[in-house]
């Protein structure tokens, strides 16, 4: 069975059903005999792995196997070196201290799609892009270590996922790999 690399469009579940009839999984993904490895929140987009190998999904989703996930966090405001360095240190949250590996202002990624609705503009108050990266993955993280810092993020896409990357991917499309070839991509052996 294939690794299926999926751009998570915004405000679709991570999951293939819901009670109350927002879009999910089911919406862009055929195949029913995989899994997430890892959730995005509803309002997150970007990539979302799943497989059906349980190892597999264990080995991507643990916090105690590294694997780093790559976020382009869109924020409210300017960042300054002290904030991304906060970010890199540590930021205290109610459910303890959390800290990226890495945290720094990039240039808006090239080919990135419009979103819908659009992020709300006003001319007062500056935009910047950073990118994070973290080996954890608590429940809307990125959004609450930013804001902790002074940057609220105002939209959030997760572009990477140990070695797999978004690339060309459109919201809602996916590519498959075997399993056997995320496994070596996994052990270096791509």
């Amino acid at each position: 069975m294939p690794l299926i690399l999926l751009n998570k469009p915004f405000r679709v579940l991570s999951q293939f059903r819901s009670e109350d009839g927002r879009p999910g999984l089911a919406d862009y993904v055929t195949n029913r005999d995989v899994y997430p490895a890892g959730r995005l929140d509803f309002d997150s987009e970007g990539l979302l792995l799943l497989t059906d190998d349980g190892r597999l999904q264990a080995r991507i989703s643990q916090p105690k196997s590294k694997t780093v996930k790559t976020y382009w966090a869109q924020v409210e405001g300017t960042p300054s070196s002290a904030q991304l360095s906060k970010l890199e240190i540590n930021v205290k949250l109610k459910d303890g201290p959390a800290r990226a590996l890495r945290a720094a202002q990039i240039d808006e990624p090239k080919n990135l799609w419009p979103r819908e609705p659009p992020i709300r503009y006003r001319q007062s108050v500056p935009d910047s892009w950073i990118e994070v990266r973290l080996i954890e993955g608590r429940n809307r993280q990125v959004r609450r270590m930013t804001a902790a810092v002074g940057l609220p993020t105002l939209r959030l896409i997760r572009s990477g996922v140990g070695p797999w990357r978004i690339d060309d991917l459109k919201p809602g499309q996916s590519r498959e790999i075997s399993n056997k070839d995320a496994w070596a991509a996994l052990q270096g052996g791509r």
